[in-house]
């Protein structure tokens, strides 16, 4: 079964009756997981599982499901944010879907977003955040995909939900996507509503109410993620005027490949067909084989891809016909005034700089004073 095949099932979409006895043999599942994400919280919130603290302010940012939110894309905003003030920050995750040694696809796309960010992977994140502070200077550390990563304290809590899909289908894992009960929102201070841009109007105005009657106290921003251009795997740049009434092939493999087709059908494209590969996923000689396969099938003038994947490919052409990737920013299109009073709670925690400036420029690289995308 492939992913979008699973998540057909999931959502109710595919109704035969295999699909139905899946989806009961996934609801009798989440009973166990339940249990364990209730033994776990109530472990951390007694004290009984100890939280380590990095010496310097934490930001988290996570999510409530598996994925697919924007969460790249805003952690590089946030991490510009910080960069524009001459703080020095470090991005912090556990690396999911990277082979020992390597970045992975969320890396090399923060490497491309904020090159002057350094970005440590690792299972062990308290390692990794006494590694920022002690061996590269850090002043804060961003912990990425860190909402459920409850080891290490944070000074802040962001979590991120995406309007198209916000509660992962109503179910926890294995039956939906959700990775705890909605009522763990509340351990957040700060909650960002992504791609409010592509939902309807009414269903998000009753999200936006719902979670306001959730975590009443959580200051609440929205954001959208608008298109910038196309971008190729040797950085060069065009307009999204190249797309328009050409002929296209487009393929993905992230968490919410919706939300890429509606970006997509906006630039005024003629798409041909739309493949949804697996999150993470990664593309080898057999791969690349499938995929030169299913191009030619369609003979497109150009092929588009996300930046994710893209940088995994590292082409300039597949299968003869060029590729491209949409690439995005960060709007925020309200919520921003206290999202940005927040983060400067945050500056304002920074403890006295011990380290000399000689020792610092030796650590890490000259900061990138432009101002972040809005």
């Amino acid at each position: 079964m492939t992913e979008r095949d699973f998540l057909e099932v999931i959502s109710g979409k595919r109704r035969t009756l295999s699909a139905h006895l899946a989806r009961a043999g996934l609801t009798l599942a989440t009973g166990p997981y339940a249990l364990g994400i209730l033994a776990r919280n109530l472990a951390c919130d007694l004290g009984w599982l100890p939280t380590r603290h990095a010496g310097i302010p934490v930001v988290s940012i996570g999510n409530l499901t598996t994925g697919g939110t924007g969460k790249t894309p805003f952690a590089a905003w946030v991490a510009q944010w910080f960069r524009a003030r001459g703080v020095r920050v470090c991005l912090v995750s556990r690396g999911y879907g990277s082979e020992p040694g390597t970045p992975n696809d969320e890396a090399l796309v923060l490497e491309q977003l904020c090159p002057d960010v350094p970005h440590l992977q690792n299972p062990d994140r308290v390692r990794s955040a006494q590694v920022a502070r002690d061996e590269l200077a850090s002043q804060i550390i961003l912990l990425d995909d860190g909402f459920q990563h409850r080891r290490l304290a944070r000074d802040l809590d962001i979590v991120l939900i995406d309007a198209l899909n916000p509660f992962g289908y109503g179910y926890l894992l294995p039956r939906g996507l959700m990775r705890e009960p909605r009522r763990a929102l509340r351990r957040a201070q700060q909650l960002v509503v992504t791609r409010v841009d592509q939902a309807e109007p009414a269903e998000l105005q009753r999200l936006l109410a719902e979670l306001k009657s959730l975590h009443p106290g959580a200051d609440l921003a929205q954001v959208a993620f608008p298109l910038r251009g196309l971008i190729s795997a040797q950085g060069r740049r065009e307009s999204l005027d190249r797309l328009h009434g050409q002929p296209v092939a487009a393929f993905c493999g992230i968490g919410n490949p919706r939300a890429f087709e509606t970006s997509l059908a906006g630039t005024g494209a003629r798409v041909l067909a739309c493949s949804a590969w697996a999150d993470h996923q990664s593309y080898g000689r057999d791969e690349m084989a499938r995929l030169e396969t299913w191009i030619r099938e369609y003979r497109p003038a150009l092929v588009v891809t996300t930046q994710k994947d893209l940088v995994k490919i590292q082409a300039e052409r597949i299968a003869g016909v060029p590729l491209w990737a949409l690439e995005q920013e960060v709007e925020v299109i309200s919520g921003r005034e206290r999202l940005e009073q927040r983060l400067a709670l945050i500056q304002a925690q920074i403890p006295p700089d011990e380290w000399s400036d000689d020792e610092v420029a030796g650590s890490m690289p000259e900061a990138d004073l432009t101002p972040p995308p809005s």
